[in-house]
């Protein structure tokens, strides 16, 4: 299974009359990628629910929105708030006919049956909540992965591209950053995600210089990829430029190292390094949008929740603000379908 990059799509949620605009684009993409009256009408009411939620306790936040690409050419919705309010009563929003206000008043706890994934973070510096849902007829396990992924100012175009692969009891990550932003750099990061789509697993001495080829004529760009093989417990991982990335366990943190250059400029063949015992870790990759100095040890339980709603808190509390952005986040389990 191959899963392009996207855009994260972003609503603010400031006054009531936003609220229905987040159930109207959620419903309308939902149905735009097959899904059904029913399933549709499942998204909107998540939609409502969880626009209406920021209202309550936060005054003011975001909805963020994407489509999923599922196995089998399906397609999921990812629904996700994000605030920054202190005081979140997640007990009380979850209890069932707790009213978040203008809504059914069904609580979040009903409306988390409502999902195929749901999840919450919440401290003093704000909240992440999820939503993922499927069709009804769509009966495979989530993919646990997760990504932030935003232009600088809301270009349409943006310089920063990711790609996942996924066969078997592999996976492969790839986050590009062309450099600056704005279409050209757009431009250069596609292409080198477009090599990379065509062979995710291979050598990775020789997939670097395939992205290289392919990025020539470009600006070229950052690159960094990791290859996750579950069966040998082990990860590959191959960067040129600035692309931060680390692998996670609640008990620890290891950075990735990466190459000095410019792919699709000059750059030395990049040695790969191999990472071991890394099954049940986390990998997260970003750009350079990102501000470094992150910890997740600051965030207590934050390692184990959902890898889309660890993205979406990086993004929020560590954006720079001065370019565009990607926090990738995929979950190292054991095997994949």
């Amino acid at each position: 299974m191959n899963i392009a990059g996207s855009l994260t799509q972003v609503l603010p949620i400031e006054d009531s009359s936003q609220i229905g605009h987040a159930r109207r684009t959620a419903q309308k993409l939902a149905e735009q990628h097959g899904f059904d009256e029913n399933d549709a009408g499942r998204v909107a009411l998540v939609a409502t629910e969880l626009a209406s939620n920021v209202l309550k306790h936060a005054q003011r936040g975001e909805f963020h929105l994407r489509v999923l690409a599922r196995p089998g050419n399906a397609f999921g919705i990812e629904m996700q708030t994000v605030d920054r309010a202190q005081g979140f009563d997640l007990d009380a929003c979850l209890a069932d006919g707790f009213s978040t206000g203008g809504t059914q008043g069904i609580g979040l706890g009903a409306v988390s049956r409502q999902t195929n994934v749901f999840d919450v973070y919440a401290d003093h510096r704000g909240a992440v909540l999820l939503a993922r849902i499927f069709a009804r007829s769509d009966r495979q396990a989530d993919v646990r992965f997760g990504v932030s992924q935003h232009s600088l100012h809301a270009d349409p175009a943006c310089g920063d591209v990711w790609h996942l692969a996924y066969e078997g009891a592999r996976i492969s990550a790839l986050v590009v950053d062309g450099l600056g932003h704005g279409e050209d750099a757009e431009r250069a990061g596609l292409a080198g995600a477009q090599a990379f789509a065509r062979a995710p697993f291979a050598d990775p001495v020789m997939l670097m210089e395939d992205l290289h080829q392919e990025m020539l004529g470009t600006r070229g760009g950052a690159v960094a990829f990791a290859q996750f093989d579950s069966q040998r417990d082990g990860l590959t991982f191959a960067g040129v430029g600035n692309i931060g990335a680390s692998l996670l366990d609640p008990e620890k943190s290891r950075g990735l190292a990466s190459h000095p250059g410019i792919v699709g400029g000059q750059y030395r063949k990049a040695k790969p390094f191999d990472y071991a015992h890394v099954n049940g870790h986390l990998l997260i990759m970003y750009s350079d949008g990102l501000q470094s100095r992150w910890n997740l040890k600051d965030y207590p339980g934050l390692v184990h929740r959902h890898p889309a709603v660890i993205a979406s808190v990086l993004h929020r509390d560590f954006c720079r603000g001065r370019d565009d952005v990607t926090v990738l986040v995929v979950d190292l389990e054991a095997t994949h379908g």
